[in-house]
Protein backbone atom coordinates (compact mmCIF):
# COMPACT_ATOMS: atom_id res chain seq x y z
CA UNK A 1 0.00 0.00 0.00
CA UNK A 2 2.84 2.57 1.48
CA UNK A 3 4.49 1.68 -2.57
CA UNK A 4 1.58 2.52 -4.77
CA UNK A 5 0.77 5.45 -2.57
CA UNK A 6 4.27 7.27 -2.86
CA UNK A 7 4.07 5.49 -6.92
CA UNK A 8 1.15 7.65 -7.36
CA UNK A 9 2.04 10.41 -5.46
CA UNK A 10 5.16 10.79 -7.56
CA UNK A 11 3.18 10.29 -11.28
CA UNK A 12 0.65 12.70 -9.91
CA UNK A 13 3.69 15.48 -9.47
CA UNK A 14 5.28 14.92 -12.58
CA UNK A 15 2.18 15.13 -14.46
CA UNK A 16 1.64 18.22 -12.73
CA UNK A 17 5.12 20.20 -13.53
CA UNK A 18 4.74 18.66 -17.10
CA UNK A 19 1.22 19.83 -18.10
CA UNK A 20 1.06 23.53 -18.15
CA UNK A 21 -1.98 23.56 -19.48
CA UNK A 22 -3.73 22.30 -16.49
CA UNK A 23 -3.43 25.86 -15.20
CA UNK A 24 -5.22 28.69 -16.61
CA UNK A 25 -4.92 32.31 -17.01
CA UNK A 26 -3.06 34.89 -19.20
CA UNK A 27 0.72 35.41 -19.71
CA UNK A 28 1.85 36.16 -16.56
CA UNK A 29 -1.34 35.16 -14.61
CA UNK A 30 -1.34 31.15 -13.69
CA UNK A 31 -3.82 29.40 -11.95
CA UNK A 32 -3.91 25.81 -10.79
CA UNK A 33 -7.33 24.58 -11.42
CA UNK A 34 -10.03 23.78 -8.64
CA UNK A 35 -13.22 21.80 -8.61
CA UNK A 36 -16.13 24.61 -8.50
CA UNK A 37 -16.32 23.25 -4.30
CA UNK A 38 -12.74 24.43 -3.64
CA UNK A 39 -13.20 27.31 -4.98
CA UNK A 40 -16.17 28.05 -2.41
CA UNK A 41 -14.43 26.50 -0.11
CA UNK A 42 -11.17 28.74 -0.38
CA UNK A 43 -13.38 31.73 -1.15
CA UNK A 44 -14.05 34.35 1.83
CA UNK A 45 -16.61 35.78 -0.36
CA UNK A 46 -18.94 33.55 -2.79
CA UNK A 47 -22.79 35.76 -4.34
CA UNK A 48 -24.34 36.09 -6.78
CA UNK A 49 -24.71 39.90 -8.49
CA UNK A 50 -25.31 42.29 -11.15
CA UNK A 51 -22.09 45.01 -12.72
CA UNK A 52 -24.25 47.58 -12.51
CA UNK A 53 -21.07 50.35 -13.58
CA UNK A 54 -17.29 50.54 -13.75
CA UNK A 55 -14.52 52.66 -13.39
CA UNK A 56 -10.32 52.61 -12.92
CA UNK A 57 -8.82 54.09 -9.79
CA UNK A 58 -5.33 54.40 -8.72
CA UNK A 59 -4.04 54.20 -4.85
CA UNK A 60 -3.28 57.91 -4.21
CA UNK A 61 0.29 57.03 -3.81
CA UNK A 62 1.00 55.42 -6.56
CA UNK A 63 1.44 56.65 -10.35
CA UNK A 64 1.93 53.30 -11.75
CA UNK A 65 -0.21 51.62 -14.09
CA UNK A 66 0.04 48.18 -12.68
CA UNK A 67 -1.35 49.17 -9.73
CA UNK A 68 -4.21 50.30 -11.08
CA UNK A 69 -7.40 48.31 -9.92
CA UNK A 70 -11.06 48.25 -11.89
CA UNK A 71 -13.77 49.04 -9.63
CA UNK A 72 -16.91 47.45 -10.37
CA UNK A 73 -20.44 48.37 -9.12
CA UNK A 74 -22.22 45.84 -8.15
CA UNK A 75 -26.67 45.06 -7.52
CA UNK A 76 -26.05 42.30 -4.56
CA UNK A 77 -28.92 39.62 -5.58
CA UNK A 78 -27.49 36.87 -3.06
CA UNK A 79 -24.81 35.83 -0.48
CA UNK A 80 -23.89 32.64 -0.33
CA UNK A 81 -20.52 32.64 1.93
CA UNK A 82 -19.40 36.15 3.70
CA UNK A 83 -22.05 36.53 5.83
CA UNK A 84 -19.78 36.73 8.71
CA UNK A 85 -17.61 39.02 6.80
CA UNK A 86 -19.78 41.64 5.40
CA UNK A 87 -23.65 42.45 5.90
CA UNK A 88 -23.79 44.14 2.02
CA UNK A 89 -21.57 44.42 -1.27
CA UNK A 90 -21.18 47.74 -3.33
CA UNK A 91 -17.82 46.95 -5.01
CA UNK A 92 -15.71 44.47 -6.18
CA UNK A 93 -12.11 44.95 -7.38
CA UNK A 94 -9.67 43.86 -9.67
CA UNK A 95 -6.78 44.45 -11.59
CA UNK A 96 -6.74 46.19 -15.21
CA UNK A 97 -4.60 43.76 -16.83
CA UNK A 98 -5.37 40.44 -17.17
CA UNK A 99 -1.57 39.39 -16.85
CA UNK A 100 -2.03 40.52 -13.07
CA UNK A 101 -4.95 38.30 -13.06
CA UNK A 102 -7.86 41.06 -13.59
CA UNK A 103 -11.24 39.56 -14.68
CA UNK A 104 -13.48 41.81 -17.47
CA UNK A 105 -16.98 41.90 -16.71
CA UNK A 106 -20.04 42.97 -18.15
CA UNK A 107 -21.22 46.31 -16.50
CA UNK A 108 -24.64 46.20 -18.44
CA UNK A 109 -26.51 45.39 -15.94
CA UNK A 110 -27.74 42.56 -17.74
CA UNK A 111 -26.04 39.60 -17.19
CA UNK A 112 -26.01 38.25 -13.63
CA UNK A 113 -22.61 36.41 -12.43
CA UNK A 114 -21.18 33.87 -9.78
CA UNK A 115 -18.69 35.59 -7.67
CA UNK A 116 -15.90 34.67 -5.87
CA UNK A 117 -12.97 35.82 -3.91
CA UNK A 118 -11.08 37.24 -0.89
CA UNK A 119 -10.73 39.81 1.30
CA UNK A 120 -8.13 42.89 1.52
CA UNK A 121 -7.11 43.72 5.08
CA UNK A 122 -9.60 47.58 4.52
CA UNK A 123 -12.78 45.26 3.49
CA UNK A 124 -12.50 45.57 0.34
CA UNK A 125 -13.89 42.52 -1.92
CA UNK A 126 -10.98 40.97 -4.70
CA UNK A 127 -11.77 38.93 -7.84
CA UNK A 128 -9.53 37.66 -10.58
CA UNK A 129 -9.00 35.26 -12.98
CA UNK A 130 -8.18 32.30 -10.21
CA UNK A 131 -11.30 33.05 -8.88
CA UNK A 132 -14.54 31.04 -9.91
CA UNK A 133 -16.60 33.46 -12.12
CA UNK A 134 -19.16 32.46 -14.41
CA UNK A 135 -22.29 34.14 -15.62
CA UNK A 136 -25.06 33.09 -13.57
CA UNK A 137 -26.67 31.21 -16.79
CA UNK A 138 -23.78 29.26 -17.41
CA UNK A 139 -24.13 27.29 -14.22
CA UNK A 140 -25.83 23.76 -14.26
CA UNK A 141 -29.04 23.51 -11.86
CA UNK A 142 -26.71 21.14 -9.72
CA UNK A 143 -24.22 23.87 -9.23
CA UNK A 144 -26.87 26.21 -7.93
CA UNK A 145 -28.36 24.09 -5.21
CA UNK A 146 -24.81 23.12 -4.58
CA UNK A 147 -23.72 26.28 -3.72
CA UNK A 148 -26.96 27.13 -0.87
CA UNK A 149 -25.81 24.12 1.43
CA UNK A 150 -23.75 20.90 -0.57
CA UNK A 151 -20.48 22.60 -1.05
CA UNK A 152 -19.92 24.24 2.35
CA UNK A 153 -21.05 20.18 3.97
CA UNK A 154 -17.62 18.76 2.02
CA UNK A 155 -15.18 22.08 2.89
CA UNK A 156 -13.33 19.42 5.40
CA UNK A 157 -13.03 16.94 2.30
CA UNK A 158 -10.38 16.81 -0.29
CA UNK A 159 -10.72 16.81 -3.79
CA UNK A 160 -7.79 15.48 -5.98
CA UNK A 161 -7.64 15.73 -9.45
CA UNK A 162 -7.01 12.70 -11.96
CA UNK A 163 -4.83 13.39 -14.64
CA UNK A 164 -4.09 9.98 -15.90
CA UNK A 165 -4.69 6.36 -14.80
CA UNK A 166 -3.86 4.88 -12.06
CA UNK A 167 -5.59 7.41 -9.76
CA UNK A 168 -5.25 6.95 -5.81
CA UNK A 169 -6.47 8.15 -2.81
CA UNK A 170 -4.22 8.68 0.59
CA UNK A 171 -7.46 8.77 3.26
CA UNK A 172 -11.34 8.64 3.77
CA UNK A 173 -11.87 11.98 3.52
CA UNK A 174 -10.55 12.34 -0.52
CA UNK A 175 -12.68 12.29 -3.72
CA UNK A 176 -11.00 11.91 -6.94
CA UNK A 177 -12.18 14.09 -9.44
CA UNK A 178 -11.62 12.66 -12.71
CA UNK A 179 -12.83 14.82 -15.75
CA UNK A 180 -9.60 15.29 -17.15
CA UNK A 181 -8.91 11.47 -16.90
CA UNK A 182 -13.04 10.94 -18.88
CA UNK A 183 -12.85 13.96 -21.21
CA UNK A 184 -9.53 15.92 -21.00
CA UNK A 185 -11.34 19.08 -19.75
CA UNK A 186 -12.13 19.92 -16.32
CA UNK A 187 -15.50 21.36 -16.56
CA UNK A 188 -17.40 17.86 -17.27
CA UNK A 189 -19.53 15.41 -15.11
CA UNK A 190 -18.47 15.84 -11.61
CA UNK A 191 -17.22 19.81 -11.90
CA UNK A 192 -21.31 20.42 -12.82
CA UNK A 193 -23.09 17.48 -11.27
CA UNK A 194 -21.47 16.82 -8.30
CA UNK A 195 -20.76 17.64 -4.46
CA UNK A 196 -17.61 16.07 -2.25
CA UNK A 197 -19.36 15.87 1.03
CA UNK A 198 -18.56 13.90 4.69
CA UNK A 199 -20.93 11.20 5.51
CA UNK A 200 -21.93 10.11 8.63
CA UNK A 201 -19.35 7.85 8.95
CA UNK A 202 -16.46 10.74 8.35
CA UNK A 203 -15.38 9.57 5.41
CA UNK A 204 -15.97 11.87 2.26
CA UNK A 205 -17.76 10.63 -1.35
CA UNK A 206 -19.46 12.69 -4.34
CA UNK A 207 -22.67 13.12 -4.42
CA UNK A 208 -25.53 13.78 -7.08
CA UNK A 209 -29.03 14.95 -6.55
CA UNK A 210 -31.96 15.72 -4.36
CA UNK A 211 -33.18 12.81 -2.52
CA UNK A 212 -31.20 11.71 1.03
CA UNK A 213 -27.42 11.86 0.43
CA UNK A 214 -27.01 8.22 1.36
CA UNK A 215 -29.02 7.05 -1.27
CA UNK A 216 -27.21 8.65 -3.82
CA UNK A 217 -23.76 8.45 -3.00
CA UNK A 218 -21.33 7.65 -5.59
CA UNK A 219 -18.29 5.18 -4.72
CA UNK A 220 -14.77 7.17 -4.04
CA UNK A 221 -13.30 5.07 -6.46
CA UNK A 222 -16.01 4.91 -9.27
CA UNK A 223 -15.41 7.84 -11.70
Amino acid sequence: MGARLAECVALRLLILLALGVMERGAEGCTCQLAHPQEHFCQSEIVIRAKISGEKIISPSNSSSPYQKMIQYEIKLIKMFKGFDRLKDIQYVYTPVFSSLCGVKLDASNKVQYLLSGNMWSEGKVSIGLCDFIEPWDNLSLAQKKNLNYRYQMGCDCTISTCYTAPCCTSSVNECLWTDWLLDNKLSREQARQYACIKRSDGSCSWYRGSGPPDNDFMDVSDP
